[in-house]
């Protein structure tokens, strides 16, 4: 089994070569947080002052809309860094939380200290512009997908592309993310042939 920093050097380096000696300067300013399932990494109203790399677990992130439903808006798993953007990069109160849905372990980075690491590490700063490349792909592929195709397919591209899921998400979870009700998932699985 990897240590938190070997799995965080191993990580990051599919994106660009970080020496041994500046993943350790980078691991000096990082902080390991454990969370229970249910617990919060970000709550509404809190700004979000860190990004997260979730060593083992799993996420969701997820709104309030103005009938008091919740909105998920992201799931996020091993290998994966997390944020909340907005309220991150302009230091304003978030919208939406971001909690554990297993118990959770995260590495998690303060923006300043996240900042510094660039300047001193250029290959870091390399790498984390693939991996937000990569987020930002991933989310244009997610509202192109929303507006061709209709539910059942929306659901069978989220398992094939995300099979992990389907056992680890309440059903109702998988249904809030895909805009669908849980009924109406219900009915599309109970037709799906596995």
């Amino acid at each position: 089994m990897l240590t938190e920093k070997e799995q965080l050097s191993k990580y990051l380096n599919r994106y660009a070569y970080i020496a041994q000696e500046e993943v350790d300067l980078m691991f000096r300013l990082i902080e390991v947080r454990k969370t229970k399932k249910s617990e919060y990494l970000l709550e509404a109203g809190n700004i979000c002052r860190y990004q997260y790399f979730i060593l083992n677990g799993l996420t969701r992130t997820f709104y309030i809309d103005s009938n008091g439903n919740e909105k998920i808006t992201q799931f996020a798993m091993e290998n994966w860094w997390l944020t909340n953007w907005h309220s991150y990069k302009s230091e304003t109160p978030s919208e939406s939380y971001i909690q554990a849905l297993e118990n959770t372990t995260v590495l998690q980075i303060r923006k300043s200290d996240l900042e510094h690491v660039f300047e001193e590490i250029p290959s870091l700063e390399r790498a984390f512009r693939k991996i937000t490349e990569n987020w930002l792909i991933a989310i244009q592929r997610r509202s192109e997908f929303y507006l061709k195709l209709d539910s059942k397919s929306r659901y069978e591209k989220f398992i094939s592309a995300l099979p992990d899921f389907a056992q680890r998400v309440p059903q109702y979870m998988i249904a809030s993310y895909l805009e669908i009700t849980p009924q109406h998932l219900s009915t599309i699985r109970a037709k799906l042939v596995y």
